[in-house]
């Protein structure tokens, strides 16, 4: 059986899926301000933002809201590449 290859073309318009991890409960006050994200509350006590972000200045934009908030980052993770298969 012959292996399937597969070629991959980069997308840079593409937005990439981005799952931010926070230590403590981001109330539901502050869902508009994270418009776009989906909000999960752990029961761990974490908080999980998760979903697509445009580009790279984007992505500080969302981490600079994460600092004026205080609350600690503890994980930062690109789910999904721009990586398209041909």
């Amino acid at each position: 059986m012959m292996s399937e290859k597969r070629t991959f073309i980069t997308d840079p318009d593409a937005p990439r899926i981005y799952r931010i991890r926070l230590e403590g409960h981001l109330g539901r006050q502050w869902a508009d301000w994270f418009d776009g994200l989906v909000i999960t509350l752990e029961d761990n006590g974490d908080t999980i933002l998760t979903g697509p972000v445009i580009d790279q200045a984007a992505l500080h934009g969302l981490l600079k809201k994460v600092r004026d908030l205080g609350m600690p980052l503890r994980s930062l993770d690109c789910l999904e590449s721009n990586r398209t298969a041909l």
